[in-house]
């Protein structure tokens, strides 16, 4: 009885720490998707810099 509940708790910390893990990973695609869309929508202002600092010299 007492092995029972040992291993039943081993497999629900694996299953709680899953659980936790996917959740998670869940919560930064939003994030994940925000920071794409405004790379997207503001351009490569960098590389636009770049470039007219070099024409200038």
């Amino acid at each position: 009885m007492a092995t029972t509940c040992l291993l039943l708790a081993g497999c629900l910390g694996t299953v709680v720490g899953s659980a936790v893990d996917v959740t998670l990973e869940v919560a930064k695609v939003p994030f994940k998707v925000a920071g794409a869309a405004i790379d997207v929508a503001s351009g490569d202002d960098d590389d636009d810099k770049a470039n007219n600092e070099d024409k200038d010299d």
